[in-house]
């Protein structure tokens, strides 16, 4: 099943155009398929002997994602990688049709962003600035970064010394489908990230032909999963150890901003949001904040 599988990436990759990182999500999912298949049927059974049973199959798949207490977010992810996978094998002549083409994936209801109060990113951003070492310093300023523009971790840890400037106070990424952004700054964000530009980075970066900002311990570019270790470091010693995750600081972002009178449109442009919808469900969460606000409040509403 696994050369299928590899057939079915390279197709992705050369045919769609998808990116690494979904590559990469698609092998993880089809894998453990394949590893669940062969505890089944064993390692020499193909796709074509065993999809007559595949509906059956991926039911018992599930049930087994469900008793290791995967969420139905990951299970809808992976039963649809699976449906794709499939589609791709009937359309390359291996399957005459698709045996899970009428399988519903689990409800997955539209789960409200996690921010966290100004007060606890006050906290978080306070961390590194305890520490004086080139690495707290550049921690320092990618955690100013993100707080200030919203990006996505994948964003920030994209950006090349040249995707910033100073002199203007913006940053400039590339978002989902390369699609770039300007994103504005503010002077304080600004500060931080100059003394990191002018006298960190050269300590950490051991090439000058090396444009990535954000510099990891072996010279070259930083990682998403270097980030994502570095904040929980950082969340922990905040005490914030189970509120803080690599989207915290994009979703406290947006929140503070639609709290502060920033109008939607604006908001939805610097999150790099296809669609305004997305961004609404911060007003949503915003509008719960006041409620909650109001009712402690006001002298009425317990009465």
């Amino acid at each position: 099943m696994r050369q299928e599988v590899e057939s079915f990436l390279n197709y992705l990759a050369v045919e769609k155009g998808y990116s690494p990182n979904t590559l990469a999500a698609y092998r993880n999912d089809l894998y453990r398929l394949a590893d669940f298949v062969e505890t089944q049927l064993g390692p020499q059974g193909s796709v074509g002997e065993w999809s007559g049973e595949a509906q059956q199959l991926l039911l018992s798949y599930i049930l087994d994602l469900r008793e290791r207490a995967y969420a139905n977010t990951s299970v809808a992810r992976k039963v649809a990688a699976i449906k794709s996978f499939f589609s791709f094998l009937v359309e390359e002549g291996k399957l005459k049709s698709n045996p899970l083409e009428s399988l519903e994936a689990p409800k997955v209801g539209k789960a409200l962003p996690k921010p966290i109060s100004i007060s606890k990113v006050r906290r978080l951003l306070e961390q590194p600035a305890k520490l004086d070492t080139p690495e707290a310093r550049r921690d320092r300023a990618m955690l100013e970064l993100l707080y200030a523009s919203g990006m996505r971790v994948s964003e920030l840890v994209s950006l090349d010394v040249n995707s910033v400037d100073l002199e203007h106070g913006y940053v400039r990424c590339l978002g989902k489908g390369s699609k770039e952004r300007i994103i504005p700054i503010h002077e304080y964000a600004v500060r931080v990230l100059r003394e990191y530009i002018t006298q960190v980075r050269p300590q950490l970066v051991h090439s000058q032909l090396e444009r990535a900002l954000f510099i990891n311990p072996k010279g070259g570019r930083l990682t998403r999963q270097g980030f994502w270790g570095i904040l929980k470091r950082y969340a922990e010693a905040a005490g914030l150890k189970d509120e803080v995750t690599p989207h915290t600081l994009r979703h406290s972002f947006a929140t503070h901003m639609l709290s502060g009178g920033a109008d939607l449109r604006s908001v939805q442009e610097l999150l790099g949001h296809a669609n305004i919808s997305t961004t609404q469900v911060y007003t949503r969460l915003t509008s719960e904040q006041m409620r909650r606000a109001y009712d402690a409040a006001h002298p009425r509403a317990e009465e």
